[in-house]
């Protein structure tokens, strides 16, 4: 029980929690029960909350590839027939079937690994969906990763439906199908159904295995573009090493702390910012005292508001060097009014 002091008088009178009422239980019940969101720490110590793609946005996202892979079979056939007239190559028919069934392992197995290598997690029907691949950690997946989860899809899609007793059931009346050998040919998914059923990230085999998950991309949210008035931010910003590039989590970051900066007092900005900067005054080769909100801002401002054909005015800052090496150099007289700390959001 919680106490607190009366306005009337100086004794004390408990305060009494209220329960919930029933459509705030029912609201809290039903946000709990939709909620797919996932939040992962980085190396960094920051916390960046996922939306995890469900299992129907997941067979989207396939069926669309495996018509997609069919494409490329068919071109590729369309392409052989056409070399076969072409170079009158009477033999070629005999080795269609073989071509056919290796040319369809190729295409299906490193599809997947090879998009979701080299295009940031995606394959063409994640990126139609809107979805893409990456590790548990927050971090873009990897080749290796991409050829595991890969390389376990066959387990996912089991077991498998005979296709002639499906054919069976819809064209009996035309044609006896069940005097065939069975024909093992359409997956079911079951087994990746259960396993995302039954997993905190949604994860099938293939995920399991390879420490990834599959999360719906936020490429249309964007931060607010904050308005940098402090004129030693762009100063600093031209000592960060040409070659340097942030991360994708590490952008995020910039923009999140850049957009929460205004509601941080400036020990806690200062706190907050040594943290993730501290290695990088290091790799630098900045001042040990540099400031590491000011740091923040100066990646923030390199990030995504500096002009790389425009030529920065210092000013005031010319004689400005932040770097260990230059540490005996005398720091020029900077007027008051030109070290605004504070961000505005557009």
């Amino acid at each position: 029980m919680v106490y607190t002091r009366g306005s009337s008088s100086n004794c004390l009178r408990p305060k009494v929690a209220r329960p919930p009422s029933v459509s705030q239980a029912t609201a809290i019940d039903s946000s709990t029960a939709l909620d797919t969101t996932i939040a992962v720490v980085t190396p960094e110590n920051i916390s960046f909350n996922y939306q995890l793609a469900g299992p129907f946005q997941r067979v989207m996202a396939y069926a669309i590839d495996v018509a997609f892979q069919y494409l490329i079979l068919i071109i590729l056939a369309v392409i052989a027939m056409v070399a076969a007239a072409v170079l009158s190559i009477a033999s070629l028919h005999s080795f269609a079937f073989a071509g056919f069934t290796v040319a369809n392992f190729l295409i299906s197995f490193f599809y997947g690994t090879i998009l979701e290598t080299y295009w940031n997690g995606r394959t063409v029907g994640k990126w139609i969906c809107g979805l893409r691949v990456i590790d548990i950690e927050g971090r873009p997946s990897s080749g290796g990763r991409a050829f595991i989860r890969n390389l376990l899809r066959a387990a996912d899609l089991m077991p498998f439906a005979a296709a002639n007793a499906i054919l069976n059931s819809l064209f009996d009346d035309f044609y006896d199908f069940g005097n065939m050998a069975p024909m093992y040919l359409i997956p079911s998914g079951m087994v990746a159904f259960v396993s995302m059923a039954c997993t905190q990230r949604m994860q099938r085999l293939g995920d399991l295995a390879a420490g990834t998950m599959v999360i719906i991309d936020e490429k249309s949210a964007r931060m607010p573009i904050a308005k940098i008035d402090d004129a030693r931010v762009p100063a600093l910003a031209t000592f960060i090493p040409a070659d340097y590039r942030v991360s994708r989590s590490m952008s995020r970051m910039l923009a999140m702390y850049v957009e929460r900066r205004a509601y941080l007092t400036a020990p806690r900005r200062r706190e907050v910012a040594r943290h993730i900067v501290t290695p990088l005054i290091d790799r630098f080769a900045f001042r040990l005292d540099t400031d590491p909100d000011l740091l923040m801002m100066a990646l923030y401002y390199q990030t995504f508001l500096a002009d790389p054909r425009a030529e920065v005015e210092l000013g005031y800052f010319a004689g400005f060097s932040p770097l260990a090496k230059d540490a005996h150099r005398p720091s020029p007289a900077i007027p008051r009014e030109t070290t605004h700390q504070e961000t505005t959001t557009s």
